[in-house]
């Protein structure tokens, strides 16, 4: 028989997350996932804090009305600007046997793993880079080992990917550009996070204008990692998630657009369904 259907959410506030949920069904097949992207009010980089904790907000409520005990903030800019708030304010209120996790944390404790000289830097959207996010959770939890934490901003990069522009001359211009600016900033990174979801589709660019001392950390593989690490380690949790190996999607968007579309990041086609936050 069937277990009640209690997935886990992924949420984004486009399909940048659909890189992220690709990674976490290849490392946790049996789990049941359901993903939805805010793709109508996309995007969220250079809105306001207040306006993408509301809208974060009125994501997860409607993911744990789906029936999710557990949700994924697969959006650096969600992560950065309305997380804390969501799991400080809200959760306690709203559903404290509930759990609401983000990107840059895991994120963090891998950049600890990978560095060697302490020089950190993080490309991201416009939001994600204002909110010192990184910075920050680098010095929390960092240890002393990081030393130096370099950021840019890059507000073409998700505008390339969302158009299908990846490796074409013109995406390679501005991922130069960037490239070159935060090896500017700092000659000795060794590490090179990409705080954006959608980044790694420009993977192939990125690599060709750096320097092959340095290791560029890709969320996907990662996050999935860590929320295995996580499930280990909260077991009450654990128990909660339905293993039926299933995954569903919602937008807010047209289902036509949303499906033509995520099939470029999920590598597969897909079926979606409306929703209303």
């Amino acid at each position: 028989m069937l277990q009640k259907s209690a997935p886990i959410g992924v949420f984004d506030s486009g399909y940048g997350g659909l890189t992220v949920l690709k990674e976490l069904k290849a490392y946790l097949p049996q789990y049941d996932f359901v993903y939805l992207g805010d793709n109508a009010r996309t995007p969220y980089g250079t809105r306001s804090f207040g306006v993408v904790y509301e809208y974060t907000l009125q994501a997860v409520k409607k993911l744990f009305e789906i029936n999710c005990h557990l949700v994924i903030l697969a959006c650096n800019t969600a992560s950065a600007k309305a997380l804390r708030s969501i799991q400080q304010v809200d959760l306690p209120v709203i559903a404290p046997q509930k759990r609401v996790l983000g990107v840059i944390r895991p994120s963090v404790e891998k950049v600890i793993e990978v560095t060697q000289n302490g020089h950190v830097g993080v490309v991201g959207t416009v939001g994600t880079v204002a909110s010192e996010s990184y910075p920050i959770e680098l010095a929390k939890w960092g240890g002393g080992k990081v030393v130096s934490t370099v950021q840019e901003a890059c507000p073409m990069w998700v505008p390339i990917v969302e158009n299908n522009e990846a490796g074409t001359p013109g995406a390679d211009y501005f991922i130069r550009k960037n490239i070159e600016n935060i090896l500017e900033k700092d000659k000795d990174m060794d590490t090179l996070i990409l705080g954006c979801t959608h980044y790694p589709l420009l993977m192939a660019s990125i690599e060709k204008f750096l320097p092959g001392k340095v290791s560029v950390l890709s969320q996907g593989a990662i996050v999935a990692e860590k929320l295995g690490d996580y499930l280990k380690r909260h077991p009450e949790i654990e128990k909660e998630c339905s293993k039926n190996a299933t995954v569903n999607y919602y937008t807010t968007e047209s289902v036509d657009v949303f499906e033509s579309r995520a099939g470029y990041f999920l590598g597969e086609e897909l079926k979606a369904r409306s929703i209303h936050l």
